[in-house]
């Protein structure tokens, strides 16, 4: 074995050693569970609105109201971060991931100015969410219309 190909094995040893082992099941749970204590915390939301007098509608635009609020108020406190590193997409995935991916950029660049630093790059993380879900939605509703007007819907 050559000088080259003994570096080569060393080094996809030291690749094996330092790359961390994931269980997805396991992975998996953390996600169920952090993504299902988000979703009771917004049910328990919703339920109070509708206990206090609230329809259904508004009930649930104050849980998203809330729920973006404390997602940004966590990031800000440097606090989702580790939620969303624990939970993986448990805490990605429903609108306080959404919003703590508008707020990470804000503030990470927040010493860089309010135009350079914060204007240009808070939608670093959400913008192609935006964009595609916008023409996503829009080329669904063209679709919709066209069937619409051919009689298909």
């Amino acid at each position: 074995m050559n000088a080259n190909e003994e570096q080569k094995q060393q080094y996809n040893e030291y690749v094996k050693q330092v790359t961390p082992t994931h269980s997805l099941p396991y992975e998996m749970f953390k996600a169920f569970i952090t993504g299902g204590i988000i979703c009771l915390l917004g049910q328990a939301i919703r339920n109070t609105g509708t206990q206090m007098g609230l329809d259904q509608d508004t009930a649930g635009a104050w849980c998203s109201i809330i729920l973006v609020f404390l997602s940004i108020l966590l990031t800000g406190l440097n606090i989702y971060p580790s939620v969303a590193k624990w939970g993986g997409a448990g805490a990605l995935v429903p609108i306080t991931g959404f919003a703590n991916g508008v707020a990470a950029p804000a503030i990470e660049y927040k010493k860089e100015g309010q135009v350079f630093g914060i204007g240009s790059k808070i939608f670093t993380i959400a913008g192609p969410v935006i964009l595609y879900g916008i023409f996503t939605s829009w080329v669904l509703g063209l679709i919709y219309w066209t069937g619409l007007l051919l009689g298909i819907f």
